[in-house]
């Protein structure tokens, strides 16, 4: 049967534990009585000193006096991580501890404990076993922070809340271990009292204890606050501290007090934006805030609105600054009330100070006004067309200035466009100088207007000015003039285009410009034989031709009188310039209806189309010669131009040698040599055979390789050039020596041809050669003709 003891340390664990289930090799059929007990927790203290390993307590089976035993246990700390905190003697069954155990990290441990035979086959049920860590006392309160802050209200009661603090303590807060509480070891500074605050020593909420928080006085307070576990007590807890800064908030408590009860200033007439007194004032609360901003008010003695004061945002004084200008001459002081608050309100239970209102003298002095003209502009109406020297009105002006001696205004004129008007010096009449005229440029919806100055003789001088607007009332003085002055008729009546439409511009207005008369003139007589006015409505008519009169093409003539509605009417012999021309079906004039109208006839226009078509062909043929010379150009040989072949031309030179006695020349160096290694190791530049230069020789560039064929003709050309401007260079009749001449020849020398010999050659094969060797077969196939 199972025999099991238990054995307490604290509760000390049992010394033996033995399998509680029955044997798994039991006779067969006996059924054994399961024991109804609880294995107790194994208690282990954290943070052991040792020795290691430390017993903790024996596993036995009742079947080890039959049996070999071997032991083991599974779990969390024996063979999973962490691994090898316990371990077990298999023999004989005794389970160790191997090391310090940290309640902090891991506070139990569930193992299960295994009994096998020599074949490790099972003999006995697995039992499990807990494992408890036993707090102790290691870790000290720990504050999130070091340093909190927190406010509070000036002027607060007793118990108004403050701030909260916290400690967390990693030890078992189910035992003293961790159970922590606060109190508070000093506070700075001590006004008014050492201890205005308190803490709970709990929840670490901090609260006030006692009147007397005022910002003024004492705007922030620091505290030392102590976290000790073990519930507080010094001598066996763990302690830490932190730093509470408690600042006292600015409420509105402290009214604005004005620093003197009256104040004063001064301040010229007519000025603006100007500030004329300045007004101090104290405040003790939070500055630069709504409860230190100040706000002043006129109360009184400012009913016009002349003033208003404006806050200075650095130093928090009134500025009294005029926003209306003041007349000396209406009010020469002013006496304003004034009261200055703040922008929050004051706090509860707070009165306003006395000082929060003075009296604000503000002195008037009085300066040199300019004159002023009452009625500015003035307006008046006159027709125009008024002679100079008539006298229109008298633009005068005041002076503001009553209260001075009597002063002397004089007038000028300041701006006058047409210069059409005077002013009278002393009073101020005003005379044209010339005829106003409503149709100027200077007039503008028939008003002039002109500025005139008025100067007093104050100390310093003053002036104003004053506008005089002059409505200039038309009269009928300009005749109407026609429009158009250019347009085309046909030559011939059509059905649908009949004549001209004419009308007129007058620069006058109504009632003298529209409806006009329009009506030909009776001389000359031609004018109203072959032309006739139709009228289509007031302001226009109908210029056209007779009915069966035929005017050839042309340009004519034909003067119209026009006449206006004025009283008198004015009349205007316009002319029109009418342009007589064949036209189409649409009544347009055609292109060559329009040459004839322009004064050319038939035979003119005729010779003007042979000259176009000369022109053109002749513009054709020089063309068609361009094209013919450019093919030319494009079908002659690469090195000669036609007019330099010497194969059907002779060239006499100075000096042509001594015929077949002439044979001395090597001519070699005008063939291709065999090799190129001579020519490509000379220095660069063109050098002579006959004649070596004294002096140093131009470097000419020469081709690296031998050329292509097809650029032979430019590299001739280029030892030319070269030659010819060579300051180094021998006689001009000396045998010149190029990097290249070409492939060699097959032929033997021209010397032997002699222009003298006389033989049976027949040169008649010349002729079939082309008109290059023309030439060549006239001067040898002749025969004996030449």
């Amino acid at each position: 049967d199972l025999i099991q003891e238990k054995k307490e340390v604290i509760q000390a664990p049992p010394t033996v534990i033995m399998f509680s289930g029955s044997g798994l090799n039991g006779t067969k059929g006996l059924r054994r009585q399961k024991r109804d007990w609880v294995i107790p927790p194994i208690n282990v203290a954290e943070n052991s000193r040792g020795p290691f390993p430390q017993m903790l307590v024996s596993i036995r089976s009742d079947q080890d006096q039959d049996i070999s035993i071997r032991y083991s246990i599974t779990g969390v700390g024996a063979d999973q991580p962490p691994n090898e905190v316990f371990n077990i003697d298999p023999v004989l069954g005794k389970m160790f501890v191997t090391k310090p155990l940290d309640r902090e990290h891991r506070s139990s441990y569930h193992l299960r404990a295994h009994a096998v035979d020599m074949n490790g086959n099972q003999v006995e049920n697995p039992i499990d076993l807990y494992i408890f860590v036993i707090d102790m006392n290691d870790n000290r309160p720990e504050f999130k922070n070091q340093v909190y802050n927190g406010s509070v209200d000036e002027g607060s009661k007793p118990g108004t809340y403050v701030m909260h603090l916290s400690a967390f303590d990693a030890d078992d807060n189910t035992t003293a271990n961790g159970m922590v509480r606060y109190r508070i070891l000093s506070q700075t500074p001590h006004s008014p009292i050492p201890n205005m605050f308190t803490i709970n020593s709990e929840t670490g909420d901090i609260v006030t204890v006692a009147p007397g928080l005022d910002r003024e006085k004492v705007s922030q307070y620091t505290i030392i606050v102590q976290a000790t576990d073990m519930e507080g007590n010094l001598n066996f807890g763990l302690s830490n501290t932190a730093t509470a800064i408690i600042t006292v908030t600015d409420i509105n408590d402290n009214p604005p007090m004005l620093t003197s009860r009256t104040f004063s200033g001064e301040v010229p007439e007519n000025r603006v934006d100007v500030v004329v007194a300045n007004l101090t004032v104290i405040d003790a609360d939070q500055p630069h805030s709504p409860n230190w901003n100040a706000i002043y008010r006129i109360i009184s003695g400012d009913p016009s609105g002349h003033f208003t004061i404006r806050t200075d945002p650095v130093s928090n004084d009134g500025m009294v600054t005029v926003v209306k200008p003041v007349d000396f001459e209406m009010n020469r002081a002013f006496m304003l009330t004034v009261v200055v608050s703040n922008q929050a309100h004051l706090a509860s239970g707070i009165q306003s100070s006395l000082q929060s209102t003075a009296g604000v003298t503000i002195s008037v002095q009085d300066v040199n006004e300019p004159p002023y003209f009452p009625t500015n502009p003035k307006h008046i109406r006159f027709e125009e067309g008024v002679p100079a020297g008539t006298s229109l009105t008298t633009f005068s002006a005041s002076d503001p200035d009553r209260l001075q001696m009597q002063q002397l205004i004089r007038y000028s004129k300041l701006n006058d466009p047409a210069d059409w008007l005077s002013i009278n010096r002393t009073n101020g009449q005003i005379v044209t100088t010339a005829m106003l005229d409503r149709e100027s440029v200077y007039v503008k919806n028939n008003i002039y207007e002109a500025t005139f100055l008025a100067t007093d003789n104050g100390s310093p001088a003053a002036s104003g000015t004053g506008t005089l607007q002059i409505y200039l009332i038309d009269i009928n003085d300009n005749p109407p003039a026609l429009i158009p002055k250019e347009s085309q008729i046909c030559e011939r009546i059509n059905k649908n285009v009949n004549g001209v439409n004419i009308t007129a511009a007058d620069a006058d207005t109504d009632p003298n410009a529209g409806p006009f008369v329009f009506e030909l003139p009776n001389f000359p007589t031609s004018i109203r034989r072959n032309w006739t006015i139709s009228r289509l409505s007031g302001d226009y008519a109908r210029l056209g031709l007779r009915y069966q009169v035929y005017l050839e093409p042309g340009v004519y003539e034909v003067p119209v009188i026009v006449s206006d509605s004025g009283n008198p009417p004015l009349s205007n012999r316009s002319v029109i310039k009418v342009k007589v021309c064949p036209c189409d079906e649409n009544g347009d004039c055609t292109t060559l209806g329009a040459v004839a109208a322009a004064g050319l006839g038939t035979g003119a226009i005729i010779s003007i189309l042979i000259c176009i078509i000369i022109l053109l062909s002749m513009v054709l043929l020089f063309v068609v010669w361009i094209k013919r010379r450019e093919k030319e150009r494009q079908t002659k040989q690469l090195l000669i131009d036609p007019e330099d072949d010497v194969r059907d031309n002779i060239l006499k030179y100075d000096e042509e040698g001594g015929g077949e006695e002439d044979q001395d020349y090597d001519l070699s160096q005008l063939q291709q040599p065999d090799s190129l290694e001579h020519i490509i190791s000379k220095p660069p530049g063109v050098r002579r055979v006959d004649e070596r230069p004294i002096i140093p020789e131009s470097q000419y560039p020469i081709r690296p390789v031998v050329p292509h064929p097809g650029d032979i003709g430019d590299f001739i050309h280029e030892g030319l050039r070269a030659a010819d401007n060579d300051p180094t260079a021998p006689p001009y009749d000396s045998l010149l020596v190029f990097d290249y001449e070409g492939s060699g020849s097959t032929a033997g020398s021209v010397s032997s041809l002699n222009s003298s010999s006389t033989g049976d050659q027949d040169y008649d094969y010349l002729n079939d050669w082309g008109p290059r060797f023309k030439k060549l077969a006239d001067m040898y196939g002749g025969g004996d003709d030449d």
